[in-house]
């Protein structure tokens, strides 16, 4: 994710707003019995990360083993691959086979119907999409919509039409982009009201350049949370730290449900801020997640 990275790191405030008024009035429509389960869900935007092979992945695998161990490392995926073509059902199926129960799949919209068209005239492509990852099943997590930097509120008529109009079996998170969306407050509390009536959560995105993107205002009981790291500095470590207890509170409160997505530029940093995460909010919320971890390799045996 290059969107809001920057070299120079020095000038930037890591720290985590305060959640957005509205955010509590959220969590606790929200709010569930202590008997229920709270679910959160960490990955990565692909899985053939070849540089994972012999450590994460067993050396020698095939490429078409990549999904089967990658989902046995991580519990979630920011399908990336669906940004670029459609899928046809029969691939779909793979991948839902090829993951465990309990995973779960967040296939990024087409670029033909979210960069390409930007949403005008796009419901037959939208629809042949949403056919397409309902193949997932229980493996499904949520749509994702990324708007490029391009779509400003000029266009939030198009953007309510379209969002008024998508298929309601398909969960759906929204990514805004322009900075124009967070430039005026009545503005802004405007989009979040309407996304949140419809039901759409908003995505959160973690990134050096645009705090404004960082907006902490949940429009559904459902976070999606883009992480986007700098190889493992301090401030990766501060703010999974701020992270963890961000996400616990929300849970607390009444999150149902939580997606984070880690971006690092080295894939190899992927595994080892996720263990470091993941043990820190496990231990502030009792949860359970397994952290991906090194597989042990098969020592080849020699004969002197």
């Amino acid at each position: 994710m290059d969107f809001g990275r920057l070299s120079d790191l020095r000038y930037v405030d890591f720290r985590l707003p305060p959640d957005h008024p509205d955010t509590a009035a959220v969590l606790a429509r929200g709010a569930i019995s202590a008997s229920q389960t709270r679910n959160v869900y960490v990955g990565c935007p692909i899985w053939t990360n070849k540089a994972w092979l012999g450590s994460y992945f067993p050396a020698g695998i095939k490429e078409n083993e990549y999904l089967h161990y990658y989902a046995r490392q991580f519990n979630s995926i920011e399908l990336n691959t669906t940004h670029y073509r459609i899928p046809d059902a029969t691939t779909v199926r793979k991948w839902r086979d090829a993951a465990p129960v309990g995973f779960r799949f967040c296939p990024k919209m087409p670029q033909s119907i979210s960069h390409e068209r930007e949403l005008y005239n796009a419901d037959d492509l939208t629809l042949t999409f949403c056919r397409a990852i309902s193949e997932l099943g229980d493996r499904m997590g949520m749509a994702f919509l990324q708007l490029p930097p391009t779509f400003g509120p000029e266009n939030l008529p198009r953007l309510e039409r379209y969002l008024l109009d998508f298929p309601d079996y398909v969960p759906l998170a929204v990514e805004l982009r322009h900075p124009a969306w967070f430039a005026d407050a009545g503005l802004r509390d405007a989009v979040y009201a309407l996304l949140e009536a419809l039901g759409k959560t908003l995505v959160i995105t973690d990134v050096a350049g645009r705090r404004d993107v960082l907006h902490q205002r949940l429009t559904t009981s459902i976070a999606f949370v883009r992480f986007n790291g700098h190889g493992l500095v301090p401030s990766d470590y501060n703010r999974a730290d701020a992270w963890a207890e961000r996400l616990a509170a929300w849970l607390a409160a009444g999150l149902q449900t939580a997606y984070l997505f880690i971006h690092q530029k080295d894939i190899m940093h992927s595994p080892i801020w996720t263990q470091y995460f993941l043990d820190r909010l496990n231990k502030l919320t009792g949860l359970a997640i397994a952290p991906p971890k090194i597989i042990v390799q098969p020592v080849q045996g020699s004969l002197f």
